[in-house]
């Protein structure tokens, strides 16, 4: 489930009018000529810049208050954090050199000296203290600050070096400070302003030049980048365009340069001379969500029954156009962190095991259930049609309930549905995709879902730095829980960037969509 959609939904009615950006962007909040919030063919542009599809109207720009994905894109090329991820998902430093642990519970970071914001002062250690410290504050409501609940103290070392304790080990402490919003931010930026939600101060490779509400966000080149060599770039538009037919059109006729598209819309550019489309794995999944608390779902030889009568295989051709892989509850793209599925038992389709196991539950002629599903997904209601046809086959009974997007995050949130069809990331660590959603205490555990063993496994394994360890004991709570089967485990779908052929230097991750700072057109 996509928490932070719903927290969208709700900042988005306070998006204000215009963004100012400081000191040497230009702060002209003129608007070139628009086509129905749409790119323009009668700008200013330069052959460097790049234009780029919003699916949504960003919901603010304050990397330490927003999670929105259409901010997250934007304020992404802005912000900087200490550490970052390479391609391959190798955590490497951004602001800070290099780092060191001692007692498993402090760490040191020097950072890189001559780094600028840009409004021009250099940033220093001063300036990572305040901005965790604005995290770790409860006025911040910052969505991230549970990341930094370990955190016991911060401490400035001269002005090139952090010293953080944390009052126990944590392993995820280190790819928590690559996530979008654990960034540094200048204290006098938003003392000035009260907050970043409009005024952008970050050390990226973009500086933010105008907001035009509905329309678009405008970026240009920080000059004075610390990284050699980039940006590519000069400029980079962010255009709002919430319908995929008009993302469609507008990447056709080149008045965009980049666009996100459904599976099923790559049949419609495929044969574009002008265009390419990337498809690269996902760290998503699709999920059937149980009620564990509710009969006959409280009963683990039921959910077993209804995963070995589910056909996956038929769910990634049908629904994904085969573009995906069979999920368990860490995604496939997430390497070796995920087990192999397909060796377990409960993944193989076994028609006659499922009767006896719903006989041995009582329910030997089965039983009739509601699926609940949110009527604008598509994939979401194509999956909850093939489960109805599936179950049948064990005497299951399924009605299919569509309700809107709103009513269905109240579903999900309230725990009342019997059973729900949702999507999940897995995240850039597996204790997001197993603790955070499964452990008794997990945010996210929606589903009534309670095990003392498997709750002491995922603490464990937050608990655990050596990597090697970390893997085995996550593999052991992967195989637990598809085995208790509080949620099956589906579909890992594959995602689509349609680019336009003249740029060069733009490559997609499971991680990180948006990297931008390669990207030039040619």
């Amino acid at each position: 489930m996509k928490k932070y959609l719903f927290l969208f939904v709700s900042i988005l009615l306070t998006i204000v009018l215009v963004a100012c950006s400081n000191d040497d962007a230009d702060n002209s909040t003129e608007s070139e000529p628009a086509t129905d919030g749409g790119a323009t063919s009668e700008n200013s542009a330069t052959e460097s810049e790049l234009k780029i599809a919003n699916d949504q109207e960003p919901a603010g720009l304050d990397p330490h208050k927003v999670p929105a994905a259409s901010s997250t894109r934007i304020y992404s090329q802005i912000y900087e954090g200490l550490l970052t991820f390479d391609k391959d998902m190798n955590i490497i430093g951004s602001l800070a050199t290099d780092w060191t642990l001692e007692d498993d519970t402090i760490y040191t970071f020097k950072l890189k000296e001559g780094v600028k914001f840009h409004n021009g002062r250099e940033m220093k250690a001063e300036d990572v203290k305040y901005s965790f410290e604005r995290i770790i504050d409860e006025n911040t409501a910052s969505h991230i600050r549970s990341y930094f609940a370990d955190v016991a103290s911060i401490e400035t070392v001269g002005d090139y070096e952090v010293k953080i304790t944390l009052s126990k080990p944590q392993a995820t402490f280190l790819s928590n400070l690559t996530h979008a919003s654990a960034v540094v931010v200048p204290k006098e930026t938003v003392e000035a302003n009260g907050d970043l939600q409009q005024n952008a101060d970050g050390t990226g490779a973009f500086k933010l030049q105008q907001w035009v509400p509905d329309n678009n966000v405008t970026l240009v080149k920080n000059e004075d980048y610390h990284v050699e060599g980039e940006p590519k770039a000069a400029k980079l538009a962010f255009y709002t365009m919430t319908e995929e037919s008009t993302r469609l059109s507008a990447i056709r006729t080149g008045e965009i340069d980049f666009t996100t598209i459904s599976a099923k819309s790559t049949k419609l550019l495929e044969n574009n001379e002008d265009l390419s489309i990337i498809p690269y794995q996902s760290l998503e999944y699709s999920y059937v969500g149980f009620n564990n608390a509710k009969a006959p779902l409280d009963d683990e030889k039921v959910r077993q029954a209804l995963s070995l009568a589910t056909d996956r295989q038929e769910i990634l051709d049908i629904v994904w156009s085969g573009e995906g892989l069979i999920s368990g509850p860490v995604a496939p793209s997430m390497g070796d962190w995920s087990v192999d599925v397909a060796a377990l038992d409960l993944y193989k389709l076994n028609i006659e095991k499922a009767k006896a196991l719903l006989a041995e539950a009582g329910h030997p002629n089965g039983f009739d259930i509601t699926i609940t599903t949110a009527s604008s997904y598509p994939d979401m209601v194509d999956t909850a049609q093939l489960l109805q046809q599936q179950w049948k086959e064990i005497g299951v009974n399924a009605t299919i309930k569509q309700i809107e997007w709103g009513e269905y995050i109240d579903t999900w949130s309230n725990k009342t549905a019997d059973i729900l069809i949702g999507r999940n990331s897995s995240g850039i660590d597996p204790d997001r995709a197993l603790n955070y959603f499964f452990s008794s205490t997990g945010s996210a555990n929606v589903w009534n879902f309670a095990n003392a063993d498997y709750d002491s496994i995922v603490v464990k394994g937050l608990e655990t730095t050596d990597p090697a360890e970390r893997k085995t004991i996550y593999a052991e709570a992967q195989e637990m829980l598809i085995n208790l089967s509080p949620n099956l485990f589906l579909v890992s779908p594959k995602n689509y960037v349609a680019v336009r052929k003249n740029v060069a230097g733009y490559t997609p991750y499971p991680h990180n969509a948006s990297d931008f700072n390669s990207a030039v057109k040619e």
